[in-house]
C-alpha cells in the first residue's frame, strides 16, 4: 500500500505543513522567488488515454492524498504570490530517477531494480506490471530547476519526457543491461497506484527552455553502473 494512503496524515504533515514551513521562511528571510516540487504523475489523476501525454491545462483531481497534498501546496503558493509578493515556479515531474537513490523505502522502482539485480534478487513487479509511468532522469530534472530559478514565474510546469513506458518494459531494458533472462515476480496491485502517466512538457519547452536529453537506456545504464560501483 501506497505510504501516503496507509497514513494520510502523516502525509499532509509532511508535504502541506512542510510547504508551509517553507513559504513562512522565504516570507520571513524576503525571499523573492521559491521552486516547487511537485509531482504531475499524482496530481491529475487518471487521464483518459487520448489525452496522455498529460498538460497543465488537464483538470487536477488527484487519487491519492499525496496527489492531494501536492494540489493543495500549489494553492498555498499562489497565495503567498498574491499576499506576499513572493513568486513561484512548480515543476510537475515525472517519476525521477538516477544514480544515488536509495533503493530501500519509498524508493523509485528503477532503484529498486538496479539494487535487486545486481544482487542477484528476483525483481518484484506489483499489479500485472502494464501500468505505464514517465521515467525522466536526474540531470534533465536538475536542469529544469535551474532554468525554473529565473523563468516560468507563476506557472506550473511539467517535467517529463512525454513517453509511456510500462513497468515490464523497464525491468526488461535494465535485466537485458544485466543479461538476467529471469523473469520478475508478481504481486497484487497497490491501492491508489495510476495506471497510466506521461506528461507533456511543452510548456517547460517554451517558457523555462527546458527539454530532456536522456533517453531510458541510457540513464538506466548509469545507475546500473553506480549501483555497480558501490559493491565493487
Amino acid at each position: 500500500m501506497c505510504a501516503s494512503v496507509s497514513d494520510p496524515l502523516l502525509d499532509a504533515r509532511i508535504n502541506i505543513l512542510g510547504t508551509l514551513n517553507i513559504l513562512e521562511g522565504a516570507r520571513r528571510a524576503g525571499t523573492s522567488k521559491v521552486v516547487f516540487s511537485s509531482s504531475g504523475g499524482t496530481i491529475y489523476g487518471a487521464v483518459d488515454a487520448d489525452d496522455l501525454p498529460v498538460s497543465e491545462s488537464h483538470p487536477q483531481v488527484p487519487l491519492s492524498p499525496y496527489g492531494v497534498s501536492k494540489k493543495s501546496a500549489v494553492d498555498y503558493l499562489h497565495a503567498y504570490r498574491e499576499l506576499h509578493d513572493i513568486e513561484y515556479t512548480a515543476l510537475a515531474l515525472a517519476n525521477v530517477y538516477g544514480p544515488r537513490q536509495d533503493p530501500h523505502g519509498e524508493a523509485g522502482v528503477v532503484a529498486i531494480f538496479a539494487g535487486r539485480l545486481l544482487s542477484g534478487e528476483r525483481c518484484r513487479i506489483f499489479g500485472d506490471g502494464e501500468q505505464t509511468r514517465d521515467y525522466v532522469f536526474v540531470d534533465d530534472v536538475v536542469d529544469a530547476f535551474v532554468r525554473a530559478t529565473e523563468r516560468g514565474s507563476g506557472l506550473t510546469c511539467n517535467i517529463g519526457t512525454g513517453v509511456e513506458t510500462s513497468v515490464n518494459q523497464l525491468y526488461r531494458t535494465m535485466a537485458d543491461n544485466e543479461g538476467v533472462t529471469e523473469d520478475p515476480e508478481y504481486a497484487p496491485a497497490r491501492p491508489g497506484e495510476l495506471e497510466r502517466s506521461s506528461l507533456d512538457a511543452t510548456r517547460a519547452r517554451i517558457h523555462l527552455g527546458w527539454e530532456p536529453f536522456t533517453d531510458l537506456p541510457a540513464g538506466t545504464a548509469s545507475v546500473l553502473d553506480w549501483f555497480r560501483s558501490k559493491t565493487d
